[in-house]
């Protein structure tokens, strides 16, 4: 196993959509580790206040927006806190994502379903419309758009995921051939499956395979956590427009994590 090498983030600011819990809590936490000043962004203000002040209390430095990824304005209001508060926009982790509704397209319920493009889809299209003529104007950054195996998949009772984590890769991709001349990096993140809440949810569904997969397969969302650090780091620069994915023994070990 290749040894994880910490990355510097010192002096920048990193703006975390979806950081109340699972792989986002765990990326806010391994961002402000690794020196960065980091906004925490979510629907609940309770645990995103609280998620902030735990990282204060591990001597972080972390701040929390309430923010709705499916509305606009929202998250335009998200990204201006944290130029305001910060002066400066280096890291956009867009993490925020929603698993229901859990079952047959013909069984679906409509409001369910296009509530999940609001927030898996337009959440991130949303999000680098906001901070993209930012990034453009400081002179560059990163951006991070968590992705999924489900995006080159066919997995029944997915439709909604499947179809829009399809359509994020697509959005990364064409994304940073626009931004390229800009020093914007654009970059997916594909962790596998990962002992969260919503695996939970995947679980009890038993609505396709991925429902049976034995619990001891899921990765730990601090591997994901690591992961995005790096992207974000010097090693990130080759994987611009693509996604990157740590399910592979090879991703893995460009990390720094356990192979298997």
């Amino acid at each position: 196993m290749t040894q994880i090498r910490p990355q510097d983030f010192t002096g920048k600011t990193a703006l975390i959509f979806g950081a109340s819990r699972g792989i986002g809590l765990a990326t806010a936490f391994k961002l402000a580790e690794y020196g960065a000043e980091v906004i925490l962004t979510a629907r609940d203000q309770n645990d995103g206040m609280q998620a902030a002040d735990d990282i204060r209390a591990k001597g972080g430095i972390a701040h929390f927006k309430r923010c709705d990824v499916s509305d606009y304005e929202s998250v335009c209001s998200a990204v201006q806190y944290c130029q305001k508060e910060t002066g400066r926009l280096d890291i956009v982790v867009n993490n925020a994502g929603v698993i229901e509704p859990l079952s047959y397209l013909a069984d679906s319920d409509p409001e369910l379903w296009s509530a999940a493009v609001d927030i898996n889809l337009k959440g991130i299209y949303f999000s680098m419309r906001s901070a993209i003529p930012i990034m453009r104007a400081l002179g560059g950054g990163i951006i991070v758009n968590l992705s999924s195996g489900a995006a080159n998949s066919a997995l029944t009772g997915w439709s909604h995921y499947c179809s829009t984590k399809a359509a994020g890769k697509k959005l990364t991709e064409i994304a940073q051939l626009e931004v390229a001349g800009h020093n914007i990096r654009i970059v997916g993140l594909s962790p596998g499956t990962v002992s969260t809440g919503m695996m939970d949810k995947i679980r009890k569904a038993q609505i396709n395979a991925v429902s049976n997969l034995d619990p001891s397969v899921h990765i730990p969302a601090e591997w994901a956590a690591e992961a995005v650090a790096f992207l974000c780091g010097p090693g990130g620069v080759e994987f611009a427009g693509s996604d990157f994915s740590i399910k592979t023994p090879e991703g893995r070990d460009r990390v720094g994590l356990p192979s298997n």
